[in-house]
């Protein structure tokens, strides 16, 4: 399994993190509007996977941000921003920051996107939430950067996510 902590206690994961070079696994996630979107919906993009415990603290808030900032300046490259936060809160903190560039998704229904991708946390304070990650999916599913945090109340190397996105 995965290893990561918070605030400086260990904390396990659900399994191993996919490896650059491997394909990202199929998901069915869900959107703002309680629909559910996949892989496949996002063919033929670019993808930034910014995975998070909860858009309610303020590490994972400010993740949120960072990449709504950046996405503009990526060509063909949509941000999906994903944590286990209902759809409903989601929508609210975008609408309460006016942030309308990225794609918000939620794993509240089975988890199954954390179980498949090692990230589901299964001890510390946060058991049951998806570990801090960014992963950068090219244009035919394959994963080209992957970045599972050293600490999940630190920030993500935002630099090296926009570096790892081919324009």
């Amino acid at each position: 399994m995965a290893k990561t902590a918070l605030d400086g206690n260990h904390a396990n994961t659900s399994g191993e993190l996919p490896k650059v070079g491997s394909k990202l696994k199929d998901f069915a996630l869900v959107d703002k509007a309680l629909g559910t979107k996949t892989l496949k919906d996002f063919q033929g993009s670019q993808l930034i996977l910014n995975i998070f415990p909860s858009v309610n603290t303020g590490v994972c808030s400010a993740s949120v941000r960072n990449f709504n900032a950046n996405s503009g300046k990526l060509s063909n490259t949509k941000v999906l921003c994903i944590s286990r936060d209902l759809p409903f809160s989601q929508q609210a903190f975008c609408a309460a920051e006016g942030l309308e560039n990225v794609i918000m998704l939620s794993d509240f229904r089975d988890g199954q996107f954390g179980k498949d991708n090692g990230l589901l946390l299964l001890d510390s304070a946060f058991q049951g939430l998806l570990a801090r990650c960014v992963m950068v999916v090219d244009r035919d599913g394959g994963i080209r950067y992957i970045e599972l945090v050293p600490d999940i109340a630190q920030e993500p190397n935002y630099e090296a996510a926009l570096n790892a996105v081919q324009n």
